[in-house]
């Protein structure tokens, strides 16, 4: 069942969702070679609770056999693709970090993901992580009432795809509300005029996950991380959105993350 929100409820989802937006901001004051994913996390989730909310991550089900979820954030770092955990990894001049968060905040759910750059970080992958960047304002672009799923799933693989990147297909984005995954599934991947009609009041996390060899991906044995079959870099990127007429209301926000970084954010 797709549930939609009242204005007074997307209000409140856009609490939920500003403090992710100032919690990937104060992670980005702290990505640098030296730190750890759990560092991270303990500041992310230090960060949230000190601003009155739940790090909704914590604890998360996962698949039947598979441990909770153990951290406030998902630390992806260069070939995994999502849901990597806060480990004592020690970041290095290079990499890329994937930081996905969310909070639950008055009863009601954010969600947002940024893609980093530690250090200095080749020119191949930093074009990776502004295609996908890209690529979801793309999508964003096509979130408005009367379209359908599919035409944002077409509008962020048609222009990845173009840039000789792939697009990875067992993930996808979601429904967001009183629960951070709702209906309907958001793909990456589509077909213009398929899908769920988008309708004012729905909510949607679009979050393109971009790979820049195979689609192909491995479930590894924690039951949690995605990774690249080939190894090479994935790219994530994730807005919370409001279905609109005319255009989407993006409850999330980059402006801290943005404001950290200057010049050299992607």
């Amino acid at each position: 069942m797709i549930f939609l929100k009242t204005d007074e409820e997307i209000e409140l989802m856009r609490e939920a969702n500003r403090l992710v937006g100032m919690t990937l901001g104060e992670m980005a004051k702290h990505i640098k070679p030296g730190v750890t994913p759990a560092q991270l996390d303990k500041i992310a989730k230090e960060f949230i609770q000190g601003h009155g909310a739940r790090p909704s991550f914590l604890g998360y089900k996962g698949a039947p056999g598979a441990v909770d979820f153990p951290g406030a954030i998902c630390a992806s770092v260069n070939e995994q693709v999502v849901h990597g955990f806060p480990t004592d990894y020690v970041l290095k001049d290079g990499d890329i970090i994937s930081v996905d968060c969310g909070t639950e905040k008055n009863g009601f759910c954010g969600d947002s993901a940024y893609t980093f750059c530690v250090g200095e970080v080749a020119e191949d992958v930093k074009a990776l992580l502004r295609a996908t960047k890209e690529a979801l304002y793309k999508g964003i672009e096509k979130a408005v009432d009367g379209n359908r799923i599919g035409d944002i799933s077409d509008a962020v693989q048609t222009y990845c795809e173009k840039r000789g990147y792939s697009v990875v297909r067992e993930l996808v984005g979601h429904g967001i509300g009183r629960k951070m995954h709702e209906a309907p599934e958001v793909p990456n991947y589509g077909r213009r005029g398929t899908g769920p009609l988008l309708k004012k009041g729905m909510c949607i996390a679009i979050e393109p996950m971009i790979n820049m060899g195979s689609k192909n991906v491995v479930f590894e044995s924690d039951g949690w991380t995605i990774r690249t079959r080939d190894r090479k870099p994935s790219a994530h990127f994730e807005h919370t959105v409001a279905i609109r007429q005319g255009k989407a209301d993006i409850l999330s926000t980059f402006e801290f993350v943005e404001a950290v970084l200057g010049n050299n954010a992607i």
